[in-house]
């Protein structure tokens, strides 16, 4: 079982979570879908709950917050990078165009994290780990298997990553216009262009669930209420369908081809 028990590499995608409206029909929705268990915590972390898939911390699920000016931010699961130090990751981060969305915050003990959006608009988060590395479990059916950057300019995208976290960005021979994004040698992430995405879309981090069978989780998710995006269909990398949760919160799907990596 893929169990993880080290720090993440910096760079590497370490976590996600989900910003609902409803955080209690989400904990139910992923509970049905994934075998996810989770409930609200306590007040100091604004209820955030952290869900585990066999007992082990698998992704985030959390109410949103009204911004200034009343409006709250729409349904949608972010990907966190792991740094070192989330303060100077900032700081890079405005170095270099993008844009701090979240100033950096103390999580407890657990760690230190901020959201940003890259210098082509895409949001994702940062988490210097404190007693909390991040997901403990990735890569198995119901857990985190891919995180992948949809930007519209890949060219300026690899340069923002490289500057700020260390990722370097390389063509993929068996996917053309596909870019794996490393930390060293590992693969952790992908990139491509928004030609793939709706027409109208914005810069986006798209995080990949694995799956046994995803026809029938997409058929599970029908009936409970999703919405389907791209159905199912065959790729290098498996089988594959892009679906929004009842809330409107956007992920993918895939049962991965044997000893295909994951990030």
């Amino acid at each position: 079982m893929p169990e993880v028990t080290e720090p993440y590499v910096p760079g590497t995608p370490c976590w996600v979570d989900l910003v609902i409206p409803d955080q209690r029909e989400a904990l139910d929705f992923y509970r049905d879908l994934f075998g996810w268990q989770g409930e609200p915590g306590p007040p100091e972390t604004g209820g955030y709950a952290v869900c585990t898939l066999n007992g082990r911390a698998v992704a985030g699920i959390m109410t949103s917050m009204a911004q200034e000016g009343g409006s709250k931010p729409p349904p949608a699961w972010t990907t966190y990078l792991a740094v070192t130090d989330t303060d100077a990751a900032v700081r890079k981060v405005r170095e270099h165009g993008g844009t701090p969305l979240m100033d950096p915050t103390d999580v407890l003990a657990l760690g230190r994290m901020a959201v940003v959006a890259d210098s082509t608009g895409a949001v994702f988060g940062l988490w210097q780990a404190g007693e909390f590395i991040g997901a403990q479990v990735v890569n198995e059916p119901g857990s985190v298997v891919w995180n992948e950057l949809n930007t519209a300019d890949p060219e300026a995208a690899a340069t923002f990553y490289e500057e700020t976290v260390g990722l370097t960005a390389t063509t993929m021979k068996e996917a053309p216009g596909y870019f794996a994004l490393k930390t060293g040698d590992q693969p952790v992430g992908g990139m491509q262009s928004l030609e793939k995405s709706p027409p109208g879309s914005p810069s986006h981090w798209l995080t990949y669930f694995n799956v046994d069978d995803t026809d029938s989780t997409v058929d599970a998710l029908t009936r409970a209420g999703g919405n389907v995006l791209k159905p199912p269909f065959d790729m290098v990398a498996g089988r594959m369908a892009v679906v929004q949760d009842p809330q409107g919160a956007v992920f993918a799907l895939i049962t991965p081809v044997p000893m295909s990596s994951g990030g």
